[in-house]
């Protein structure tokens, strides 16, 4: 069987540990290592909480981007921010570091008030229903936030007032009389969401007032071109109104500076680099953060108190008030940067308000914050051959996925494997089906699933000594290397890289066992069934290490794995090597396959539900009788017309006209 492992991260495939070139000090010290089992003193204690900073460890504070409260996510949306994240503080939790993690809804803003008015619900009856569909969402695919929280609370009003407060009282706040839509239908401004039209860069007929979906490029809604109201859908007109700037430009110098040392020193991915550089580059200029709106943090200036903060102002603070809600020490870990390092996860759409305002925000401040250190931002994920979208029905999203009976850890393994870290991605059933039954199923599962077996049924479930043969030692230092693969690329926030690591691991395992073939010892003399017992017990910490490395993953796998095994809790600490935590004598649990292949022929029938075809079918059901007819009239008008030797356009028109009354017909079928 040959197998592939990765010398680094980036690295070309080498061949099976037999073949790889390894220098005696590194066979000599894997050796070691793996002999000299696990370092007991090392041993991290679990935190309690609250989680504070502790000085001479390492302070490790981790937040996704603050879903909004008002939309339910979709798999772009979980692997763009929250899953990303978690799999991350799963692995500083493993090495022992003193992380926490944070997030919560972000609840205010037009977003939030166009939700309740199309469910007439009030804004706070919005958010409390759909924080409990988020929560419910993340713990479906298993979320360990440290605290999940939210941003309509006091903490954010005060905190949020404070910062403004300081900014203000530094002069890094302005003033200034700006033209704005009205809609007088609504009698209303049109802030952000409450307006719509055509992107004055792109042409994109759906642009916000606050933010092109398409090219991603901020505007001012006064901006658009066609612009409507997203109420009634009249043309607004154009009112003056009196808001609040923040001076990014006069701040522009010290963001600048911070940004050169940030991502110099820490770890930024390309597209973040490349988003701030640009907006540097062009020159910072004052951002309104005011707005004329009811639900949002109240602005505590007189003359003003009629209007809430903008919510790309408010909603970063919700991380602190978020902390806040958490632990009353909040401050230990977001005014101390000298002892905290901040790691944000995020999609590309969100790196300006981190890497700009939020900054520009907290060093205005003066107030010692704690200001980003490490930025993980990633592509788009698409669907299929489109996008997300809950109102067509296209798409899994977060409250439909648990309906196609696919285990969310599945879920999890492969929106990770295809994680859009350099590039956009596609999410396809046929791609899903091929990677779970290569990967999971025959490669991982099945050297876990024969491991564990051939100890049940060949030494009655007790694991054999091991003596280390040479073929063993280049097998540990190959593994050791790929360990080391995956160190290092979670270190660096590269959680797909990482991913490939594990399952090179579990193949270099299923080369080893057919190198030596196990089977074939067991009947031969003493000393073969000895070597085959020894050989299970260095493939039975393979097993044991990979439900380690498995855990910040999929977390319900990896507890799967240590039940079966009986794994000692103290090998969830991950060190640096390979290392013996399974010795001699240890009695293993019962074996059971981890993984069900699944059919070609339940991934076509998952991507024909979540299609959208079948929502369309809903949605023109009521309508078929009447098309029906349409269609019949429109055929006779046809063929009347042609027989009549009317005008070749004439037909052409009418023809395209039976041509989409058809598509109408064969949607509401539920059919292409």
């Amino acid at each position: 069987m040959e197998t592939t492992a990765y010398t680094e991260e980036g690295g070309k495939p080498i061949t099976d540990a037999e073949d790889v070139q390894f220098s005696d000090a590194e066979l000599s010290a894997a050796a070691e290592a793996f002999n000299r089992g696990p370092v007991v003193a090392s041993i991290p204690l679990k935190k309690e909480h609250p989680i504070l900073p502790m000085r001479g460890e390492r302070n490790i504070l981790i937040t996704s981007a603050l879903p909004y409260v008002n939309n339910v996510p979709h798999l772009g949306n979980i692997i763009g921010c929250v899953l990303s994240a978690d799999v991350f503080a799963r692995y500083c939790r493993l090495r022992g570091y003193n992380c926490l993690y944070i997030c919560g809804t972000d609840e205010y803003g037009t977003a939030t008030e166009t939700k309740a008015l199309e469910e007439g619900l009030t804004p706070q009856e919005i958010c409390a229903k759909y924080f409990k569909i988020h929560k419910e969402i993340y713990d479906w695919f298993h979320i360990a936030f440290d605290y999940f929280g939210r941003t309509s609370t006091p903490e954010q009003t005060l905190i949020a007032q404070g910062i403004f407060d300081r900014l203000y009282q530094r002069g890094h706040v302005t003033k200034d009389l700006i033209e704005q839509l009205k809609c007088q239908h609504c009698d209303r401004f049109l802030a952000d969401r409450f307006v719509e039209g055509t992107c004055p860069l792109c042409a994109y007929e759906d642009a916000r007032g606050d933010q092109c979906d398409k090219c991603g490029h901020l505007i001012n809604a006064i901006e658009l071109k066609s612009p409507r109201c997203k109420i009634c859908s009249k043309q607004p007109t154009i009112e003056s109104s009196n808001h609040l700037f923040l001076d990014l430009a006069k701040l522009s110098s010290s963001v600048d500076q911070w940004f050169q040392r940030s991502s110099s020193e820490g770890v930024w991915y390309s597209n973040a680099i490349q988003v701030t550089s640009s907006w540097i580059r062009d020159g910072l200029k004052p951002r309104c953060i005011s707005r004329d709106l009811k639900w949002g943090t109240p602005v505590p200036l007189e003359g003003y108190t009629n209007k809430v903060f903008y919510v790309w102002f408010d909603a970063p603070i919700g991380y602190l008030s978020i902390t806040a809600c958490y632990t009353k020490e909040w401050e230990k870990w977001w005014k101390n940067p000298e002892h905290v390092q901040l790691y944000q996860f995020m999609a590309k759409d969100n790196i300006p308000f981190h890497t700009v305002v939020f900054p520009a925000s907290l060093i205005g401040a003066e107030d010692n914050y704690t200001l980003l250190n490490h930025i993980s931002s990633t592509e788009y994920l698409n669907y299929e051959d489109g996008k997300f979208s809950k109102s067509r029905g296209v798409g899994v999203f977060g409250d439909n996925a648990k309906d196609s009976n696919i285990p969310a850890d599945i879920f999890r393994f492969y929106l990770l494997y295809i994680r859009p870290e350099s590039q956009d991605s596609v999410f396809s059933w046929a791609d899903l089906t091929n990677k779970h039954n290569n990967e999971l199923l025959n490669n991982l599962g099945n050297f876990i699933n024969r491991v564990l077996m051939f100890i049940k049924n060949n030494f009655q479930s007790v694991v054999p000594a091991v003596s280390l043969n040479d073929d063993d030692k280049r097998m540990i230092a190959a593994v050791t290397r790929e360990l080391k693969g995956y160190v290092a690329c979670l270190e660096k926030q590269r959680l797909r890289d990482g991913l490939k690591h594990i399952l090179n691991i579990s193949r270099l395992g299923n080369g080893h066992i057919q190198a030596n073939q196990p089977w074939v010892l067991m009947k031969g003399t003493p000393a073969d069934v000895a070597r085959a017992g020894s050989l299970m017990g260095l493939c039975a910490n393979v097993v044991c290490l990979l439900s380690v490395i498995v855990q910040p993953y999929m977390p319900d796998i990896s507890a799967q794995i240590q039940s079966q095994l009986k794994a000692p809790e103290n090998c969830n600490y991950l060190q640096d090597v390979f290392v013996a935590y399974i010795q001699p004598g240890h009695a293993i649990g019962t074996p059971q396959p981890l993984f069900s292949k699944i059919e070609d022929s339940t991934a076509a029938a998952l991507k024909e539900k979540f299609s959208g075809r079948q929502k369309i079918a809903q949605l023109l059901e009521p309508l078929k009788p009447e098309l029906e007819l349409q269609l019949q009239q429109q055929a006779d008008k046809v063929r009347q017309l042609k027989a009549s030797n009317a005008s070749k356009d004439t037909v052409e028109a009418e023809v395209k006209t039976l041509k989409e009354l058809k598509a109408l017909q064969l949607g509401a079928e539920g059919k292409k």
